[in-house]
């Protein structure tokens, strides 16, 4: 079975072709492109590229195409890309107006263009429908819930790989198993002691996540991508007093308002330097004092949400870091690790400064196991395609 996943940003289209051979996956081939105008001339190069590798001998060489989706409203979780998808993308662009016009636009032009491919969409969504209901509910009035104000979480597919694969690690076969058919079978009771992870997805957009016994319990991000800890460009969490008091004290219309929050806010609007991390590491070490409350702000953010769900879940069993920044930066690790020696997590510089890939980065001892966990985003997407494509299959 050949899956491609498609990673659609607002002007760029990456992708990865899965080969399954009975459950398990290789990724045959990758590659993307930038600044898209295009997406229908992005696909037929996409396809071109796989053909000229010798990976497709054509389009009908591919069983299904995967969508790595972010936020549809009322739909969520892993299911056939049709035009109800679409206009659901659509309708929900004001909430994620990076990413949906674009999800949209390419599951239409593969629609368009060889309709008799699948098209599976997994929602970024879908790893929180089992939050406890005063864990997604805000304290609005039920017409604001029943509108759709709620939390929803995202980042959903790197959360579920990265706590799937610590289970693993721990030798947890049991939780990663539940993990890993989530999507189908919901949660299942856990006999024995309970796993408790959390997860850090740390790069261009970043959240933090509760996983108890394989299943999300919290998350740092809300009713858009656009809340939590601050991301590149994006503010984060924001007091809802603060746009009305802007838009009298400022004279900013709703409109700039939510422009400045989503473009120019972040990381970039505290270092006044770059919504890179790396720029701004730079920077701090040049002595720039806004650099420094950056960073600063940064990891007191991640802290922040650390600590709330430790204390939720009773305890945590593995700390993960993912994503660009999760992954690669040894100062952010070191920073959120400091001074918790008291609960249980010592991490050993050493090893930190290596960053070691699926490696527990504690002194021996540590009560909580410090793990880097590479994203693998695609290969969740590709993974949930095909068991929709063989429910399906079984189910006709």
């Amino acid at each position: 079975m050949n899956i491609l996943v498609a990673n659609l940003g607002s002007t760029s289209f990456k992708y990865r072709l899965y080969r399954f051979e009975g459950q398990q996956a290789t990724a045959v081939a990758k590659g993307g492109y930038e600044r898209v105008t295009d997406y229908g001339k992005a696909i037929d190069d996409c396809l071109a590229a796989l053909s000229a590798g010798g990976h497709l001998k054509s389009v009908e060489d591919l069983d299904a195409v995967g969508f790595k989706t972010v936020f549809g409203g009322a739909i969520t979780g892993c299911v056939e890309a049709d035009e109800s998808v679409e206009a659901a993308l659509l309708a929900s662009s004001d909430l994620a107006p990076a990413h949906n016009p674009p999800y949209a636009a390419g599951i239409r032009q593969f629609r368009e263009k060889f309709p008799s491919v699948r098209r599976v969409a997994l929602f970024e969504t879908a790893f929180y429908q089992w939050l406890p209901e005063y864990a997604h509910r805000y304290a609005v009035p039920e017409a604001w819930y029943q509108a759709g104000v709620r939390r929803y979480g995202f980042h959903g597919a790197s959360h579920k790989f990265a706590a799937e694969r610590v289970a693993e690690l721990l030798g947890r076969a049991d939780i990663a198993e539940i993990t890993r058919g989530l999507y189908q079978s919901g949660p299942r009771p856990v006999t024995g002691e309970p796993l408790r992870i959390i997860t850090c997805h740390l790069g261009g957009s970043s959240s933090v996540t509760a996983v108890h016994n394989g299943v999300s319990v919290g998350t740092s991000m809300g009713l858009s991508p656009q809340s939590g800890l601050p991301q590149n460009n994006r503010v984060g969490e924001l007091d809802s007093a603060a746009i009305p008091f802007i838009h009298r004290k400022l004279g900013l219309s709703i409109p700039e308002i939510e422009r400045q929050l989503t473009k120019e806010s972040g990381l970039l609007a505290l270092s006044g330097v770059s919504n890179d991390v790396r720029d701004i590491h730079a920077a701090a070490k040049a002595g720039n004092p806004r650099a420094v409350l950056a960073l600063d702000a940064f990891v007191h953010s991640i802290r922040h949400w650390i600590g709330a769900f430790w204390f939720q879940m009773g305890g945590c069993d593995a700390l993960v870091f993912t994503a660009g920044i999760g992954e690669n930066d040894t100062f952010i690790r070191e920073s959120v690790c400091a001074g918790l020696s008291g609960m249980g997590v010592t991490l050993d510089p050493a090893r930190n400064a290596l960053s070691p890939i699926e490696t527990d980065l504690t002194c021996g001892g540590s009560a909580t196991k410090v793990f880097i966990i590479p994203a693998n985003e695609e290969l969740v997407v590709a993974r949930e395609a095909r068991r929709l494509l063989l429910a399906k299959t079984f189910a006709a």
